[in-house]
């Protein structure tokens, strides 16, 4: 019934399919096994994709070659650029999408991947011989053989999901939990624990009253995800803002008493940067409201997403108190909030190609690796397909640095500090963010996604004419001189210093408070030089004017780093005997088994001391 195939790929969520994609479009034969056909690439949280850090991810999947951005783009209904008042490296594009035609899109995107094959049931086990992951083992006994196994099982792993005092077994809504696999990864020597996560109710639109809450519309100019020529957003939905009040908290402190969380039925770790709406009031007594965005899950539907009101308490409790937020008197619930708590085996069993250490061929990608999120999702299936691909095709594993990539940054936080608590990326976790821009992921990747026979010539083409323009750019307006008469009512008008003589176009671009476009709206002749140049070419040329200061500082501090990241540790140590090493030193790196001293000196619990003599022990 089943040739063999080159990689298995459990699990069709945002990982599942980005794993499957990548693997088949680099010419691996790909079996995607899902529970349920329908529910391919499920939005099952929050309608959105992107965000602050997230977004920076999104687009580095796009630009190695991956589709979520792509099917972003097709599907989303608004869009925004965050943090436009900071920085570059702070800008993140964040868009709402169309629930079910994010989903539909992605598996169209799939059927039409050749080399793609699908089965509809759960794996109940993963076939291994002699420590290689051999194949996959079906509850209805069908055995199904592959060179390498991808597991991104979500939260469908022994998942229990928790209303009030009611437990369900279920991965999601209405959907069966996965069981065996735990166990028998447990019995292999791995080591599991247990995460939670949340969602909020989602109610029927047509019973909120808009006019109480303040409107959230999308960018008046949208950009966009993809780096492709995907089409562009000309209508946009609105979202909502409103607040809870008193009146809401003390109705949800009604339920507290039955709550699981509190009452220590759930034993999971919930995402500290997401908490539900009854850890909030709990955490933040202080506080007298809490901001709930009001999120359209499409073009067509009435259901809205109540972001903010996660909850796990009874289902009557949160209808009383939704029912007294401003906007929502009349609300109609389409089904309540709940937790859902999961299996997931901590990320420091992984390589950084997320092949796990305990059984070759085998890798896992997404939440099993304790991570929350679409876009951390994602990455984390394109590398995991990368990888397994590689390793069946006997070519080179591809890793990414922390100066490379977010992505890079997202796997050498899980596999050598590991998470306790479902790991979220946020700017603060990538030392070399201004480098890392949602402006250059095609810059930074797309050569690395074309030498890998995933990204298309046809991209690499776009991202070298944008290489040389904004070479051009830089140049032209490094020597580009403006006169006096031409900007002073510009430069006064904006509080900035007249000039007395001729000055440099890229000078004046150095103030804070002066932009491209006061420029262009100022001299004739630099519009008219410019005018020829594609818009991602003037903006990244202004951004390497504005900041080459920072620039040049953040390449030096990761070339400083790339000195510890070339030291490779050849062999596996015996960590232990080296006793000048601090104890924690020794269990860690034992444990981690580190490839570089790079990445030795980010394990947790490793001191400078420790790399130092690490460094004499190594040069023995």
């Amino acid at each position: 019934m089943f040739t063999s195939y080159d990689v298995i790929v459990v699990g069709a969520g945002h990982a599942g399919c980005e794993a499957a994609h990548a693997a088949a479009t680099m010419g691996s034969k790909v079996l995607l096994v899902t529970m349920n056909m329908n529910t391919i690439a499920q939005m099952s949280c929050n309608p959105a994709m992107g965000g602050v850090a997230k977004g920076q991810i999104v687009r580095e999947v796009d630009a190695l070659g991956g589709m979520s951005g792509i099917i972003t783009d097709k599907t989303m209904i608004q869009f925004r650029m965050l943090n436009m008042s900071k920085g570059p490296a702070m800008w993140s594009p964040r868009a709402q999408s169309d629930r079910m035609r994010f989903a539909e899109e992605w598996r169209m995107a799939l059927e039409q991947t050749p080399n793609v094959d699908f089965w509809q049931e759960m794996v109940s086990e993963i076939l291994v011989e002699d420590g290689r992951a051999v194949g996959v083992k079906t509850s209805l006994g069908i055995e199904i053989k592959a060179k390498a196994v991808v597991l991104t099982n979500g939260t469908f792993l022994n998942g229990i999901i928790h209303i009030g005092e009611k437990k369900l077994g279920g991965g999601r809504a209405a959907e069966k939990s996965a069981k065996g696999i735990t166990e028998q990864l447990v019995s292999l020597g791995f080591e599991a624990g247990r995460m939670k996560t949340g969602t909020p109710p989602r109610v029927d639109g047509r019973s909120l009253n808009y006019d109480l809450m303040e409107e959230q519309k999308g960018d008046e100019n949208p950009s966009k995800f993809s780096y492709t020529d995907t089409p562009a957003l000309t209508n946009q939905r609105s979202c909502y803002i409103t607040y809870t009040n008193s009146k809401v908290h003390e109705i949800l402190k009604t339920g507290f008493e039955k709550s699981p969380m509190f009452q220590g039925r759930i034993q999971g770790l919930g995402p500290r940067y997401c908490p539900s709406i009854e850890d909030k009031i709990n955490r933040f007594a202080e506080r007298d409201r809490h901001q709930i965005f009001v999120e359209p899950e499409g073009w067509s539907t009435v259901e809205v997403y109540v972001n903010g009101f996660s909850s796990s308490l009874p289902e009557d409790v949160q209808f009383k108190a939704l029912r007294e937020i401003p906007g929502f008197e009349n609300a109609k619930m389409f089904r309540p909030g709940y937790a859902i708590e999961y299996d997931f085996f901590p990320p420091t069993q992984l390589n950084l190609t997320l092949e796990t250490k305990l059984v070759d061929n085998l890798y896992f990608a997404g939440q099993i690796n304790g991570t929350t999120g679409y876009e951390e999702a994602a990455c984390q299936g394109l590398m995991a397909g990368i990888n397994a691909h590689n390793n069946v095709h006997n070519s080179e594993p591809f890793v990414l640095k922390r100066s490379e990539a977010y992505i890079g940054v997202l796997i050498d936080d899980l596999v050598n500090k590991g998470t306790n608590e479902p790991y979220r990326m946020f700017t603060s976790r990538a030392e070399h963010r201004i480098l890392l821009r949602q402006d250059n992921a095609d810059l930074r990747l797309t050569e690395k996604g074309f030498q890998l026979g995933l990204a298309s010539e046809e991209r690499l083409q776009k991202v070298n004419r944008k290489k040389q323009e904004t070479q051009e750019v830089l140049t032209y307006l490094q020597q580009k001189g403006i006169e006096p008469e031409e900007v002073n009512g510009m430069l006064l008008s904006l509080d900035s210093a007249p000039i007395s003589e001729r000055a440099k176009a890229g000078n004046l671009l150095k103030r804070p408070n002066v932009e491209l476009e006061h420029l262009l709206e100022s001299s004739e002749s630099l519009k008219l030089f410019l005018s020829k140049y594609l818009p991602d070419s003037l903006e990244q040329a202004v951004i390497l004017l504005k900041y080459a200061s920072y620039i040049d500082k953040e390449n030096q501090m990761a070339s400083k780093m790339e000195e510890l990241e070339n030291y490779r540790i050849k062999d596996r140590l015996d960590y232990k005997a080296i006793t000048a090493l601090s104890n924690e030193a020794r269990e860690k790196l034992f444990k981690i088994q580190p490839e570089t001293l790079g990445q030795a000196s980010r394990i947790s619990g490793v001191s400078p001391a420790d790399i130092s003599i690490l460094m004499v022990y190594l040069g023995k």
